[in-house]
């Protein structure tokens, strides 16, 4: 009973269901990151490129969404302010650095805010509501917690190189890299290792379907959000059938 309870405060602190965050990411990927619909779909655009920002507050990640969203705005600048003042190759410097910041730094941050507000189990349920064969859930499940594992694993590399004073500060450059990259690369062929043993221990590779103790479900504020995410799919196909200008 405690663990239930604790999984469905988890679920109520992520505000969305797995299944409506996967579906926002990939029209992210579809039409923010790709670029899809060209100017016709701008709007659209930046509706969806303000929406991780968003709940990234509602989850009180103030600190990450406030950095992000000056790169967004630094990018916003250079595309509006820089780029049509330059020409040749700083011209080119330019258009990269704004693509960059305005296209990958939404998609990134929608995709912080599904790892961080989705545990494995809640991920698992929806890959299995969905219907997903496990030959994708089960390298999904471990790609799922690899990265934020990573995180933490760079995060105590970084401790210890630092009590041993070794950073850009004290002119070890080459010793930093050796010496965080070489640890780095190690730990994250374990994580993989360990992960994958994780999760068929998980019994997720087993022929008898699992149970699961976490709730999840569609709620308003999913519907809203996945009808929206219609609409768009819908106003798109319409212009590239030109019944829409």
């Amino acid at each position: 009973m405690q663990i239930g309870m604790m999984q469905a405060a988890k679920y109520k602190e992520s505000y969305l269901d797995p299944r409506t965050k996967i579906l926002l990411l990939v029209m992210l990927a579809v039409f923010v990151l790709g670029g899809t619909g060209g100017r016709q779909m701008s709007l659209f655009r930046l509706i969806f490129s303000s929406v991780p920002f968003i709940l990234l507050l509602l989850s009180g990640k103030v600190k990450t969404c406030l950095l992000w969203s000056s790169l967004l705005i630094i990018g916003g600048l250079v595309e509006y302010a820089l780029i049509p003042r330059t020409t040749g190759i700083l011209n080119y410097m330019m258009v990269a650095l704004s693509g960059m910041l305005t296209r990958f730094a939404p998609s990134i941050m929608m995709g912080m805010y599904a790892v961080s507000t989705t545990t494995v189990s809640e991920f698992v349920a929806a890959m299995e509501r969905m219907h997903i064969t496990e030959k994708i859930t089960i390298p999904m499940t471990v790609m799922f917690r690899f990265f934020p594992t990573v995180r933490e694993e760079y995060a105590s590399i970084h401790a210890a190189m630092r009590m041993r004073g070794i950073s850009l500060a004290g002119g070890k450059i080459i010793q930093m890299v050796e010496y965080r990259l070489i640890p780095m690369m190690t730990s994250s062929v374990k994580i993989g290792e360990e992960l994958s043993a994780a999760a068929l221990t998980r019994g997720l590779g087993t022929p008898i379907k699992r149970t699961n103790i976490c709730q999840i479900g569609f709620h308003i504020q999913d519907k809203i959000i996945i009808t929206f995410c219609l609409f768009t799919i819908g106003y798109w196909i319409l212009g590239v059938m030109g019944v829409i200008g």
